[in-house]
């Protein structure tokens, strides 16, 4: 019985946020708005950067991938959540449904290395303010960018293949608003045995390290910025990194609050709030903490701007 209702199930049903109709068009509404700010932002500040040569520096261009990861992990979940929202229709391909959550993964993953490379860049900027053009050139810069990439879209293939294998044979509609792990066990009636370990493993060898040297780094950083005698270049040393300690505040805080809470407090509606913080409030919010103290950015958006209506005007 369990086998035939595997081979029988080719599509989930995706819970969403309400099942009340008047409620459908406000909410898609709220979401495509969000959506729209979320693809504009961040597409603005990856043409800032490529577009002014001053801002090709490692801070930058690790900001530039971050960037790529909002719009991406945005785009993988948000366009179907609209769909459902507008046409009523829940269904999901179970391909589709792998697909998904391997491309959340994969891109938390990514950001979760990316803000680690960051604090690093950062803990050199101040620390060893004398040899950063070394130890932070554009080949270590590449290096961290790809590495950081690669490990992430890798590590999620086991969780994919271990996930599409299992037996889903009781109900098959995920209580979420996209296709998350958590929600897919809890549907499956195979051992998950194997997906708690692939969990540790990732943890222990991923998460884990990225946190501490990201927790390392901000320890020196402040360390270093409190040995500084006068007010004023403690609080210039300190802007530097502020932007970046902001970010990732927020990351981690939404990140552990939707993955590092006890089993026995999980719920699903918690569950759609707190995921819902970390696919939409960091993407949206990201822009903005990184540019509205940051002159540098500030200074090549008016560029852009102007070269854009200079254009304009002679076309």
């Amino acid at each position: 019985m369990t086998s035939e209702k595997q081979q029988n199930l080719t599509v989930f049903k995706i819970q969403g946020f309400t099942d009340i109709p008047e409620l459908q068009l406000p909410i898609f509404s709220l979401f495509l708005f969000i959506y729209c700010i979320i693809i504009g932002s961040n597409l603005t500040i990856f043409l800032v950067i490529l577009c002014d040569s001053y801002l090709h520096t490692p801070m930058y261009i690790f900001l530039m991938n971050i960037s790529v990861i909002d719009i991406a992990n945005a785009s993988n979940i948000l366009p179907k959540l609209l769909n459902i929202l507008l046409t009523r229709h829940k269904t999901i391909l179970f391909l589709e449904c792998i697909i998904q959550m391997y491309f959340f993964i994969s891109l938390t993953s990514t950001e979760i290395l990316l803000l680690a490379a960051m604090a690093y860049d950062r803990y050199v900027a101040i620390c060893h303010p004398l040899h950063y053009l070394t130890m932070m050139d554009l080949r270590h810069t590449a290096a961290f960018a790809v590495i950081s990439w690669a490990v992430a879209f890798l590590d999620p293939i086991g969780h994919a293949v271990l996930v599409s294998k299992m037996s889903y044979c009781g109900s098959h509609i995920i209580d979420h608003f996209f296709c998350d792990v958590t929600p897919l066990l809890k549907l499956s009636c195979s051992d998950t045995s194997k997906m708690d370990i692939l969990n540790v493993f990732d943890g222990t060898f991923i998460a884990f390290p990225a946190f501490f040297l990201t927790l390392t780094s901000y320890v020196f950083i402040i360390s270093t910025v409190l040995k500084i005698k006068s007010a004023e270049g403690q609080r210039k040393a300190f802007s530097t990194c502020t932007s970046h300690l902001t970010c990732v505040t927020i990351f981690y805080g939404t990140l552990i609050s939707l993955y590092m809470r006890p089993t026995s407090s999980y719920s699903p509606r918690q569950d759609r709030y707190f995921a819902l913080l970390y696919v939409v409030l960091i993407p949206l919010l990201n822009p903005v903490i990184y540019t509205l103290k940051n002159q540098d950015v500030k200074d090549a958006l008016r560029k852009l701007m102007k070269k854009v209506m200079f254009v304009e005007k002679y076309k």
